[in-house]
């Protein structure tokens, strides 16, 4: 099974299927997404990359995915210029959520984004994680964030994991002073 690989000794065949089902997204949308591809080239290039070949059966996925992330199906055949940046990083969890991954990681996804649209992401991927039964990796350093869209907390310090809990331990009984400094930093 997928939970038996050990990525570094893995086959090139066990990292491909690997990849299905763990995806990613992106701190900055526009960096991420390829200039020259129009927005169905981008969701439905993880499908064709693992064998579906079918375009009409790609169109048909890329069409319910946009939909699903709150755009409409006329934006598929669009270049990512035409879009916001709360736009773009929808694009890229339609992108992400391509091949019904269960675990996706999630890098700074609002922190490029302007205040008004971050709640509107954050939100998105709150409701998509409950729908697809998503574990999710939420990279942040912007603990207010962290709190609303976290069940367990990681804290990092200088490469190495300090302190591990749930949103209320680590929240309410901070262990470690790195992890003090960061909670203090969250506006009143």
């Amino acid at each position: 099974s997928q939970g038996d690989i050990d990525i570094n000794r893995a086959q090139r065949s066990e990292l491909h299927q690997l990849r299905r089902s763990i995806q990613m997204i992106f701190q900055d949308p526009f960096s991420s997404l390829n200039p020259r591809m129009t927005v169905f080239e981008i969701i439905s290039e993880p499908l064709l990359a693992h064998g579906i070949t079918d375009k009409s059966a790609r169109e048909q996925a890329a069409c319910e995915l946009v939909a699903r992330v709150g755009l409409k199906p006329e934006y598929l055949y669009r270049y990512p210029h035409a879009f916001s940046g709360g736009q773009r990083q929808r694009i890229s969890i339609a992108r992400a959520l391509s091949l019904k991954p269960n675990f996706i990681i999630a890098d700074e996804p609002t922190s490029a984004l302007d205040v008004s649209v971050q709640a509107q992401i954050l939100n998105l991927l709150i409701d998509l994680r409950q729908e697809y039964r998503l574990t999710c990796l939420f990279i942040s350093h912007d603990l207010s964030v962290i709190r609303h869209v976290c069940n367990r907390v990681a804290v990092m310090y200088s490469g190495q994991l300090v302190e591990l809990g749930t949103v209320e331990e680590v929240f309410c009984n901070p262990l470690h002073p790195y992890t003090e400094t960061l909670l203090s930093a969250i506006p009143g």
